[in-house]
């Protein structure tokens, strides 16, 4: 069984930095790729961003573009968000989430694709 453990969340002024982690636990003999969710409180969880398995593709929606970067360590089996000039629209919960389907795309915003969820981690960004 795969866990999923992020970390990195915390309180930032608008315009500042985060940067998230996600570590998995577990083994898994299947290729994967990774997504980043998050969740504002009586919202739908969004996608943020995904990169596939071999980490030479990565996707993002279009208002993070630009602004947010994916990267994965395949040493650590670690999953980051590196959050840049982040606004206050960003404030959620994100959740990092790895999924065998199509491992080799990145283009893969469904969450209902993804198999494996952590339990999140809280980025609220002030005014």
């Amino acid at each position: 069984q795969v866990q999923l453990v992020e970390s990195g969340g915390g309180l930032v002024q608008t315009g500042g930095s985060l940067r998230l982690s996600c570590e998995a636990s577990g083994h898994t003999s299947n290729p994967y790729a990774w997504g980043w969710f998050r969740q504002a409180p009586g919202k739908d969880r969004d996608f943020v961003a995904s990169i596939n398995w071999s980490g030479e593709n990565t996707f993002y929606t279009n208002s993070v573009e630009g602004r947010f970067t994916i990267s994965r360590d395949y040493a650590k089996n670690t999953v980051y968000l590196q959050m840049n000039s982040l606004k206050p629209e960003d404030t959620a919960l994100y959740f990092c989430a790895r999924r065998t389907f199509r491992p080799n795309m990145a283009n893969v915003p469904s969450p209902s694709h993804y198999q494996y969820w952590g339990q999140g981690t809280q980025v609220t960004v002030s005014s």
